[in-house]
This record gives C-alpha cells, sequence and structure tokens, in this order.
C-alpha cells in the first residue's frame, strides 16, 4: 500500500514538473517566437532543473512543440465547439461572434488563456514541423464557419468562403501580437466583443452588401 502510494505522489509530482514546464515555454514563446527561447530562461520560469526537460521531453525543441501543439489543440477544439453550436438560422453576426469568441475571452482573461493565443498568432506566421496532425481540426473548423456563413452569403462560393475565413483568423492573429491587442486586453469581455464582433462580420461579408 505504501510502495503504491508513494508510485502515485511520484506520478502527480512528475506531471506537475511536465506541465510547469509546458506553462513556462507558453509563456515565453507567446512573448518571443520559438528563435527567442532558452532552454535555461523555461526552466528558471518553471523552477524546475534541466534534466527535467530531458527526461518528461527529450530536448528544447520537443518542449517547444508539445506547448506549441497544446495551444493549438485548445484553440481549434474551443472554435470548433463554439461554430457547432450554432443554429442553422445564425445570423452572420452570430457566426461573428462564434469565431472571434476564443480570441475575445483570451484578450479579456489574460495570462496563459492570452500566452495560449499569442503562441497560436506565431505559429500561424511562421507554421512549425508537425503541423499536419492537426489538419483534421483545422478543417473541421474551416467548414464549420463556411456551413454556417453559406446561408448567409448566398452569392458567394465556398472558395471565396474559406478565402474570407483565412483572412478573418489572420486579423484576429494580428490583434494578438499587436499593440491594439494590448488595447483591447484593457477592455472587458463585452467592450472587446463591441469592438471586435462587427469587423470580423464585415470581413466575412466582403462586397457581398454591394452586389
Amino acid at each position: 500500500m505504501m510502495r503504491a502510494e508513494k508510485t502515485d505522489l511520484r506520478r502527480e509530482t512528475g506531471q506537475r514538473t511536465r506541465d510547469g514546464l509546458q506553462t513556462a515555454a507558453l509563456e515565453l514563446l507567446a512573448q518571443r517566437g520559438q528563435e527567442g527561447v532558452t532552454l535555461r530562461e523555461i526552466t528558471d520560469l518553471a523552477g524546475a532543473n534541466v534534466a527535467a526537460v530531458s527526461y518528461h521531453f527529450g530536448s528544447l525543441k520537443a518542449l517547444c512543440a508539445s506547448a506549441i501543439e497544446h495551444a493549438l489543440e485548445r484553440y481549434l477544439d474551443e472554435k470548433i465547439r463554439e461554430l457547432d453550436s450554432l443554429p442553422s438560422t445564425a445570423t452572420l453576426h452570430d457566426v461573428a461572434a462564434a469565431f472571434a469568441r476564443p480570441m475575445v475571452r483570451a484578450l479579456a482573461a489574460g495570462g496563459q488563456d492570452l500566452a495560449i493565443m499569442r503562441t497560436v498568432a506565431r505559429v500561424g506566421i511562421d507554421p512549425p514541423q508537425g503541423w499536419d496532425r492537426l489538419d483534421g481540426k483545422f478543417d473541421r473548423s474551416r467548414r464549420g464557419a463556411v456551413r454556417a456563413l453559406a446561408p448567409n452569403l448566398p452569392g458567394v462560393d465556398e472558395e471565396e468562403l474559406i478565402f474570407r475565413t483565412r483572412c478573418a483568423a489572420g486579423m484576429l492573429n494580428w490583434l494578438a501580437l499587436a499593440p491594439i491587442g494590448t488595447e483591447l486586453a484593457a477592455m472587458s469581455a463585452e467592450q472587446i466583443e463591441r469592438q471586435l464582433f462587427p469587423v470580423v462580420a464585415g470581413a466575412f461579408r466582403g462586397d457581398a452588401a454591394g452586389r
């Protein structure tokens, strides 16, 4: 019994160390990107030693890859949930809200939530190796947006809808990193929504209103 308790304690301690390293890596990746992060900075921030990185991840590169994948999966899962919850009667504003809400929550919450979004934004500009592991979730997110947009923009074909969706995603990524993102982060979630949702809806609409 005592041996089992010690094993469980070691496992919990190991998981806390692993999680702490990944959280520290995310924070630094969000600030500087992969090229600006050192092993020593991550271990100092996590309160761990260099050997822990080798034990849990194998290398600095593998730790960063794990942190990036965690950030992307969390972001995509949240966006998929928002888009999948839209009713068939969703308006263009509803779609824009669902699409942008993960970013709004991150800006309002700050901390690790915002670090995750900034990491997503950075890798969106410079995709890491292994990006294709998440192709299925990216496709599902894109299909969810297109499915919800199509009834609101009947004159726009699927290829154009995908392009507008990618442009809207790029704009949100830019917000996470640009100075204006810092300004938005000082606002409440409701204020950010009022500022951001109409802009995203406009990116989806394009010039359709003038056709």
